[in-house]
């Protein structure tokens, strides 16, 4: 079995900065992972560790999708928008 490589959230940070344009500082990972909403990680006793795939995942959520225009860009987040609305309503009385 290969061992999956894991960041902290200083190198966690600089991965997604280097490989997506994503800007979070170690801190903002850092509430994130209090609130929520942030990329999912593992703990090694207090320090958390985070792997490269969940990095990716987490990224590729939050990013749009690629659009020629802002006007197009507005088009798509509201259909995405109304469809997850949908889809929550119907888990919720479901």
């Amino acid at each position: 079995m290969t061992p999956t490589t894991r960041l902290r959230r200083a190198e966690a940070a600089n991965y997604l900065r280097e490989n997506y344009g994503i800007i979070r500082k170690p801190t903002t990972l850092a509430k994130l992972a209090v609130i929520g909403g942030g990329p999912r990680f593992q703990r090694a006793g207090r320090i958390p560790l985070y792997t490269i795939a969940e990095l990716d995942v987490w990224a590729a959520s939050i990013l749009s999708p690629l659009v020629s225009s802002t006007s197009e860009l507005r088009g798509k987040i509201a259909t995405q928008n109304t469809n997850h609305l949908r889809g929550a309503g119907e888990r919720r009385h479901g």
